[in-house]
């Protein structure tokens, strides 16, 4: 009967080296491998939780600059929270059916306050900001501070897509003639991007 002898056998020990390569090979076959996991349940408190949507829409408004009656084009930015308050950034620019060259565009930002009933949010916001105004047959033009208040109602269309109306009123307490007060309607579409 032969005696066993460790030192005849044909077994090599790992060495540091070949233990690191395995891991990087095993870490890369795992990576290679995985796939996305999907959630099972909706998040249990969204306190923290945001939304930013974009928009346009047709205003009709009044100056009472020679008591004007416009029609124009605004874009607008909401930053919705869960937690009813947000912040709202917007453009109007009030350029069709003007008459003898009088125009005017807003620059505004500032909060709104909304909550949700069903598909309906309601809504109400105060914005300031600039205005740039053109006198008629482009004789002059102006820039001043503007102050706004309004409200309105979007109607969700689906998951991304609302229906507003809204009324806003805007001041221009620095008007060359005196102050002056725009009223206005809009109407339009907004986008939810996140």
């Amino acid at each position: 009967m032969k005696s066993f002898r460790p030192d005849r056998l044909n077994c090599s020990v790992p060495t540091p080296r070949m233990a690191a390569w395995g891991a990087i090979v095993a870490a890369l076959l795992c990576v290679s491998t995985a796939r996305p996991v999907a959630g099972q349940a909706a998040e249990s408190a969204d306190a923290g939780h945001g939304l930013l949507w974009a928009g346009g829409a047709v205003s009709a408004a009044t100056l009472d600059y020679g008591d004007r009656r416009m029609l124009g084009a605004t874009a607008f930015v909401d930053a919705d929270t869960m937690r009813r308050f947000g912040f709202e950034g917007e453009i109007r620019w009030l350029d069709f059916h003007q008459t003898a060259d009088v125009h005017a565009e807003t620059y505004l930002a500032g909060v709104r306050y909304h909550f949700n009933y069903r598909r309906y949010q309601p809504y109400a916001k105060v914005l300031a900001g600039s205005g740039h105004f053109n006198f008629p047959y482009n004789l002059g033009t102006g820039n001043y501070f503007v102050i706004a208040a309004g409200g309105g109602l979007d109607y969700a269309l689906g998951r991304r897509w609302k229906a507003r109306a809204e009324f806003e009123y805007q001041h221009w307490p620095q008007f060359t003639f005196g102050a002056m007060n725009s009223y206005g309607a809009t109407l339009g579409l907004r986008y939810r991007i996140f």
